[in-house]
């Protein structure tokens, strides 16, 4: 671990194994010393960012869409993120997924305490997501959510399975007057502009700043529309690519 102008920046060994001597450093922020990471990316107007944090054997993961840009299509809504965990596979049960203070849904119901988890899914072991990456939590189906995977709570608005663009995360920046149908038209609730989930099972000692990387960010409701990794990820995404080109040399 090394420190870059007050800002700590993690040295990435496991994560880009295949490429020899690899060093990579990328800067992401860290709310307060101890076990909680943020990364954040922006592609465009689309701006992110993902917060994990450890409480006990709880790992809490906070979605934003810091975008400060009008929110006008599908493709603008936040709807997935897909991360990888080194150091063995992880065994999470979904706890909550919960609308905080200061943000809220737009053209539709919570259950009491502001929470969503009806309409939010987690699952590990996928196939096919954004890196190939392992844990993936999400709005929508995108061909790897189903309705077993969901966070406890009501179906707040059918179908009863990960779907559409029902509940994603509209930017900071959104005016909910503006934008095409499926945004403005009442037949998508949207989350302005945060959500957060519990899951339970962490083992003793995680430490989400050496265990939790490859994250990207899903927009909209298929996995060929926009979405992109955080910058050490795009970074080590990189360096592997180098490495295999050099090893083929």
């Amino acid at each position: 671990m090394e420190f870059f102008g007050g800002v700590k920046a993690m040295k990435f060994n496991g994560w880009g194994s295949g490429v020899c001597g690899l060093c990579a450093f990328a800067l992401i922020t860290q709310a307060a010393w101890g076990a909680d990471l943020t990364f954040s990316d922006s592609q465009g107007s689309l701006a992110a960012s993902a917060k994990f944090e450890v409480s006990g054997t709880d790992l809490i993961v906070t979605l934003t869409n810091t975008s400060a840009a009008d929110a006008l299509v599908p493709v603008d809504i936040l709807t997935g993120l897909f991360f990888d965990v080194s150091g063995g596979a992880l065994s999470l049960t979904q706890v909550s997924a919960v609308v905080p203070a200061g943000s809220f849904v737009h053209n539709g119901p919570t259950d009491p305490g502001g929470v969503v988890g009806g309409e939010w899914a987690y699952k590990t072991g996928l196939a096919g997501g954004p890196g190939s990456a392992s844990y993936g939590i999400g709005s929508a189906g995108f061909g790897l959510f189903g309705p077993a995977d969901l966070f406890p709570g009501t179906d707040l608005q059918p179908p009863t399975s990960p779907d559409g663009l029902q509940y994603g995360v509209t930017s900071a920046g959104d005016n909910l007057a503006t934008g095409n149908a499926p945004l403005t038209n009442g037949s998508n609730a949207l989350i302005k502009n945060e959500v957060v989930f519990t899951l339970s099972g962490l083992p003793v000692g995680f430490d989400p700043m050496t265990q939790i990387g490859n994250v990207w960010f899903q927009y909209g409701t298929a996995l060929d529309e926009p979405h992109f990794p955080e910058p050490a990820s795009a970074m080590l995404l990189g360096l592997a690519a180098v490495g295999i080109l050099r090893r083929r040399r």
